[in-house]
């Protein structure tokens, strides 16, 4: 059936051009000369009039042209005119051939990026060559932004712009050019031939439509849908020059559809089965070139298949044929487990289920539309998503689900597909005590939002209906809450609703897989990676369906809790992006002890370390996807930019895509200290051997703790009391199991252990703290360590662990720097100065050897007379004190249960790779919390 022109009779409405116009517009459409009576033909007439010319200009012509108007003589019906003809070119009857149907036949689609030049044509004909399917369809779209072209087209005549004409030159120049290109002989004329009639007669169209200033919808869709027959036969001649059986096909001859409302059309496949037969018996071949995108009603009006109408043109086509196999050619490498200009650790999905893919879809992934996936999911036919700029990409698979997948059952990672996201939403929240039970109130609620037209994204639903709560676009929510106002409006009096809160600014995160809801851990895991990285959740909806969690959180914590929840099921299932500050000596050797262990951790442990940024007191490093520690003191050389905390804190912590932050303070710096509060209330985890937080003002430190107790960020310190030794958690340890803690007493500082511990046989005080300054186990002023105040530090840390609420100040110390050499201007005048008073270190260390006892520097935590004390004292030589060599602290724990035997902890207690063990125990304890393997 060849539909050729429906006409109205009634030209009376709108605007109205005069008669000479309209006649000469006619006339330049169809070539004939309407007379002033044949403007209101008769039926028969009109037909026989237009008949030669519609059977000998084109196959397939259509125009409705609502609404064109003239001077109205007298009041006529509106009847629509539709003629359709059978060809009668031949008489001769043709045998019935059936089209071959199953697995014989492979469907490719290839959109508009694919064919955009000559030279993608000729790629795509090749693809289709070298497939080894015994039978192909292929499904081609217009070449790239000949769609949009065509639409413009429409629009600037209905605009009365005359420059449509130049822009419908434009389209015929793009097409003859690549044809010029990919064509030759008589291919090459005989598509030309039939383009330019084409283009003549979408001129005279076009004119017809500038006269009326108006154009319906079927005839727009019949304009636009010339790109499609324009690239599916030069494709279908391409082909044919490599000896190759194939027939373009003009799909308004076989897909038929009926419009469904909502901008959706839905297919007849009995019909279109029917009309396959018929286009086959008359072209029965091995390679089927279609059109994407069109398609006709069952009066035979062209119309297209709306939204992503090329893939749904592929997939019905595949229903028709039983197609083993339907593939969607694209540009990229396949649908990605999340939006990767969001996420750019994303990863390719192997495979997806029909309907994880419908999930996927409606939030907004790039991937089919729904409606594709219904054709080829009745019938089992997998779809596969390739990329034809990367053929050695395998693609997407979408499928039913394997019965046979045992492939890592025991990971999450298979049972959540993908994540998606949805912004630019608003919460309207109804909630009151009169709704809980009484029946009917959902239906209202949702009555009132549906009589506006608003689209419900997600429902959130108690059981009691003490509230609903739903998310509507943000454009749609002020009419949403009128209308909502406006119905329950007696009920708001009355006090039966106590609300309808409106909460803007939200968007939709969607977790998606197959087997969700019925694995235990996921829900859990979910929500426990949106937690720690402190984004609060405001709605939450998951269906028994078990293909989707869905919940609603604020839009500017939308691309941090896809990040968040992405990490904690594709990337390690620990990864932490980590800014080391203070690349001095300890904090170089972490950097260096994480390069050596880097890829163990991971590989072992699933721990994934990634230092994201390194800053100095001048100069800083910054990268977007992790630094290179085994080069990065030359990349500090290169790329460094001028130091800046805040800049700095903000690209480790919101400039990528890991959720999990956490900050290293190497430094002994007050002011760095000041910062752990407000980072660690933005969701960073801290780890420092800085000992001024703890230390500090006592108020600054309690502040700490109790936002570390009530949060999900994690602040550990080891390192300030210890070094590498486990002190604070021994004794956490102790307090948490119930232990009371008597009296801590220790050799806090490394370097007074060696200092003391080598103090003997003769030797001058002066020469052994020279001796420890040249061994690197001072501070560059010795001053520092024999103050005192180091230690004392590390007591009141211990102390406040113990809950004595103790300021610094509150710790006596005895100084070792004699009170003369207090105020020498440098180092190395106090060291020049310091044999003057090796005569008092001497006299006390002989009187103490005299008496069978040696000296040391301890710091003592007495919590039952709840004080502490830094001080010189004397241990017999058989006490655990006085066994010590080298640099090794000593701590002992008197407690309930260690009251006659303390518990000791005994090792090195200074040194820069001890101190930086200590710092990276502690981030792998922080990865222990975040959920590594213990």
């Amino acid at each position: 059936m060849i539909p050729v022109l429906a006409m109205e009779n009634d030209f009376v409405k709108g605007l109205q051009p005069p008669m000479a116009s309209f006649s000469a517009a006619v006339t330049n459409f169809s070539g004939i000369s309407p007379s002033r009576t044949s403007l209101y033909p008769r039926h028969k007439l009109f037909q026989a009039q237009c008949r030669p010319f519609f059977l000998s200009r084109s196959s397939h012509f259509l125009l409705l042209m609502k609404d064109l108007t003239l001077p109205r003589r007298r009041k006529t019906p509106d009847t629509t005119i539709c003629a359709s003809f059978t060809d009668v070119t031949s008489n001769v009857a043709l045998e019935e051939k059936l089209p071959p149907k199953g697995e014989t036949w492979s469907v490719h689609k290839f959109g508009g990026t694919c064919v955009g030049t000559s030279q993608r044509i000729k790629n795509v004909a090749e693809i289709i060559v070298k497939d080894d399917s015994e039978r192909k369809l292929v499904v081609v779209s217009a070449m790239s932004k000949v769609t949009d072209m065509m639409y413009a087209l429409i629009h600037k005549a209905q605009s009365r712009d005359e420059s449509y004409i130049s822009s419908l030159d434009a389209v015929l120049e793009k097409h003859s050019a690549t044809a010029h290109d990919i064509l030759e002989g008589d291919n090459l004329a005989s598509f030309l031939s039939k383009l330019q009639n084409d283009i003549s007669n979408l001129k005279a169209m076009l004119r017809a439509i500038y006269i009326a200033g108006h154009a319906t919808e079927s005839f727009t869709d019949f304009v636009v849908g010339h790109g499609e027959l324009w690239s599916a036969q030069m494709l279908s001649l391409v082909i044919r020059k490599n000896g190759i059986d194939c027939k373009w096909m003009d799909t308004r001859d076989v897909i038929i559809v009926n419009p469904s409302g909502s901008n959706q059309v839905d297919p007849d496949y009995l019909e279109s089965e029917q009309r396959l037969e018929k286009w086959y018996s008359l072209n029965p071949c091995k390679v089927i070139i279609a059109t994407g995108f069109i398609a006709s009603t069952p009066q035979n009006i062209p119309t297209t298949l709306k939204r992503d109408g090329s893939d749904f043109s592929a997939a019905i086509m595949g229903a028709l044929f039983r197609a083993r196999q339907v593939t969607i050619w694209t540009d990229v490498d396949g649908v990605y487990s999340a939006d990767p200009r969001k996420v750019s650790e994303a990863v390719i999905l192997k495979t997806l289920s029909y309907q994880e893919a419908w999930e996927m879809s409606y939030f907004g992934a790039n991937v089919l539309h729904p409606r594709t996936i219904i054709p080829v999911m009745r019938y089992g036919i997998p779809i596969m998503i390739r990329n034809i700029f990367n053929l050695s990409a395998p693609g997407t698979k979408i499928c039913h689900p394997s019965v046979n997948d045992h492939e890592d059952i025991q990971n999450l990672q298979n049972y959540v597909k993908g994540f998606a996201t949805i912004d630019n939403l608003a919460l309207v929240n109804v909630e009151g005590t009169g709704m809980a039970g009484v029946p009917g109130t959902a239906s209202a609620i949702f009555g009132a939002v549906k009589d506006v037209g608003a689209n419900v994204i997600m429902i959130s639903q108690a059981s009691s209906e003490h509230s609903v709560c739903f998310a509507v676009p943000e454009k749609e929510v002020k009419a949403v809450a009128e209308a909502l106002q406006s119905r329950f409006r007696q009920a708001l009096d009355n006090g039966r609703l106590s609300q309808v809160a409106i909460i803007p600014n939200c968007s939709i995160l969607a977790a998606v897989g197959q087997k969700m809801a019925s694995t235990p851990g996921v829900s859990a895991s979910l929500f426990n990676a949106l937690a720690k990285a402190n984004i609060n959740v405001r709605a939450i909806a998951q269906g028994c369906s078990e293909y989707n969690i869905t919940v609603v959180v604020k839009r500017e914590d939308c691309i941090k809790a896809l990040r968040a929840v992405h990490s904690r099921f594709y990337l390690s299932r620990t990864t932490i992006s980590m800014g080391i500050i203070g690349p001095g000596l300890i904090g170089s050797t972490l950097l260096d002890q994480l390069r050596d262990q880097a890829s163990t951790l991971k590989e072992e442990f699933n721990i994934d370390l990634r230092v994201m940024g390194i800053l100095g007191s001048k100069s800083m490093l910054l990268s977007d996807a992790g630094i290179d520690l085994a080069i990065w003191r030359e990349l500090r050389e290169e790329r460094g930019e001028a130091a800046d905390l805040e800049k700095f804190v903000q690209h480790v912590h919101g400039n990528h895509f890991i959720p999990n932050t956490a900050l290293v303070d190497c430094t002994a710096d007050s002011v760095i200290a000041g910062y752990y509060y407000e980072w660690l209330r933005k969701g960073i985890h801290v780890v420092t051997p800085n000992k001024k937080a703890n230390s500090g003002p006592l108020e600054q430190y309690l502040r700490l703790r109790a936002l570390q107790r009530q949060s999900y960020t994690h602040y550990f310190y080891e390192a300030t009391v210890g070094a590498g030794l486990p002190i604070v958690s021994t004794l956490r340890g102790l307090l948490e199991t119930g232990d009371r803690i008597l009296q801590i007493e220790g050799i806090f500082s490394g370097t007074l252990s060696y200092i003391f511990n080598n103090f003997k046989d003769g030797r001058a005080f002066s020469e052994v703290v020279a001796e420890a300054k040249e061994a690197g186990y001072t501070e560059p002023d010795p001053r520092d360590d024999l103050s005192g105040t180091d230690v004392a530090r590390k007591v009141i840390i211990l102390a406040r662990e113990s809950g004595l609420k103790l300021e610094l100040s509150n710790i006596p110390v005895e100084s070792l720097v004699p009170e003369p050499l207090q105020v020498c201007a440098s180092a190395q005048e106090f060291m020049q100065d310091l044999p003057k008073f090796d005569q008092d270190f001497t006299k006390k260390q002989e009187d103490a050897e005299n008496a069978g006892e040696v000296l040391r520097y301890v710091g003592v935590v007495d919590v039952i007379n709840r004080k502490g004390v830094v001080e010189l004292r004397r241990y017999k030589k058989d006490h655990p004190f006085a066994q010590l060599s080298g640099s090794d602290n000593i701590i002992a724990f008197t407690t309930r249960r260690y009251k006659d035997q303390p518990m000791i902890v005994r090792g090195p207690g200074a040194g820069a790779q001890v101190t930086a063990g200590g710092i990276f125990s502690d981030i792998l304890r922080l990865a222990s919390y975040l959920g590594a393997p213990s």
